[in-house]
């Protein structure tokens, strides 16, 4: 737990406290606690629903939330940094809203609560007491509270759920491809291979439309699964997929010749996937990459030094860089620099800058949870209002909407 200093869970715990007014325990690797009070640990489950919890959350990618007494409602979630579970974070008790009505006609749900606990070793007075103490939600606020502690302990903390966001990512593309199949099921659509809508898929690619990109690929993958479900008929069909849209690509756009290489390594990984969950990642990834490639590539390329300010801008975007840092990389005056860059962009080498980062920070909104301070910095900008101003003029929406629009 050398991780997790005091201060940290301190912290956490002030911050969790002033929002919501609720209680933050952390718990090691063991399950013992190390900062706050269980309440229920006295009884003989807790133990072993708090570590199924655990498991579920880090499955998931998301917090757990669970019902350790009957009307009772708490949350936890695996502390995650690049990979590594240093811990857990327990949120609530908190009664259900309909549980902790006590009048004459609905009092049961309530008293269920208090019966439950004096049959598992509980004082009754003193597990009156304890219910009447505990805050009263819906489960939608209990919903609210177990993402705002999640959300506070990672900007408090820094660290970063890499694996807790590609298992959210994971399940987020099985349940939208299960939505997929009984939407095609029930609108009785013939379970033939669509491939007109990898010309669709495509347009919305070329246009920047990620989200539509994904419904589409997720409709596509429905209708194959429909129409065999064998898993090397799947992945045979997924590396078929992404070789068209590279060849329509390039077709369409020579100067996008770079996606080769990529394509190379997006089959190879769909060809090494072993189960159907593996496989809808690989290709969601795969494709994101690809919308990523169009964009940064797509850009307009007919000049040799253009082309290598190009490269050097989107190998470089997170950096402090500028027009005479580019100017230098490919060997012109910046004076020189800016007038064909503007000749066959249209933009200046700061507007260009500033389009990649914004593309780049859309995708980290779409696909991460982090705040949108630790978007700004990662993609290069200097602070966030400096961020939110450029995302808010190319995008014509403020990044905190964007993601809302999005989820």
């Amino acid at each position: 737990m050398a991780k997790l200093s005091k201060r940290m869970m301190s912290d956490v715990a002030r911050h969790y406290r002033t929002d919501c007014d609720l209680r933050a325990v952390f718990m090691d690797l063991s399950g013992e606690i190390v900062s706050g009070r269980d309440n229920l640990g006295q009884l003989s489950n807790t133990r072993r629903r708090r570590d199924y919890a655990l498991q579920e959350s880090i499955s998931m990618g998301t917090p757990y939330i669970y019902r350790p007494v009957p009307g009772l409602m708490r949350w936890l979630f695996g502390l995650e940094d690049r990979r590594m579970i240093h811990g857990t974070l327990m949120g609530g008790e908190v009664m259900l809203e309909d549980s902790a009505r006590a009048d004459s006609e609905s009092s049961e749900p309530f008293y269920a609560s208090i019966t439950y606990l004096v049959k598992r070793g509980f004082e009754r007075d003193a597990a009156e007491k304890y219910i009447a103490t505990l805050p009263v939600m819906t489960y939608e606020q209990v919903e609210a509270s177990a993402l705002k502690l999640y959300e506070i302990f990672y900007q408090v903390s820094g660290w970063d759920p890499t694996l807790m966001r590609e298992n959210k990512l994971r399940l987020q593309q099985q349940q939208q491809f299960n939505q997929a199949i009984q939407d095609q099921k029930r609108e009785g659509v013939a379970a033939l291979y669509a491939f007109e809508k990898e010309r669709v898929l495509l347009a919305n690619i070329r246009a920047g439309d990620r989200s539509n990109a994904m419904r589409i690929l997720n409709e596509m993958l429905s209708t194959i699964y429909m129409t065999s479900p064998r898993f090397v008929v799947l992945r045979a069909r997924a590396v078929e997929l992404m070789s068209y849209l590279t060849r329509a690509a390039i077709e369409d756009n020579p100067l996008l010749e770079p996606l080769i290489e990529k394509n190379h390594r997006w089959i190879e990984q769909l060809i090494l996937s072993k189960s159907f969950e593996e496989l809808s990642y690989v290709l969601m990834d795969s494709l994101n990459d690809f919308i990523d490639g169009v964009y940064v590539h797509g850009l307009n390329r007919t000049n040799i030094k253009v082309r290598k300010a190009l490269d050097f801008v989107g190998d470089n975007y997170m950096k402090r860089i500028g027009l005479r840092d580019v100017a230098r990389e490919v060997g012109l005056s910046h004076f020189r620099l800016a007038h064909l860059v503007k000749e066959h962009t249209g933009k200046t080498i700061t507007q260009t800058i500033q389009h990649v980062r914004v593309h780049q920070a859309r995708t980290l909104l779409e696909r991460t949870s982090k705040s949108c301070a630790e978007i700004a910095y990662e993609v290069g900008f200097g602070d966030q209002s400096y961020f939110i101003m450029h995302f808010r003029r190319i995008m014509d929406i403020t990044p905190a909407k964007y993601r809302r629009r999005i989820a």
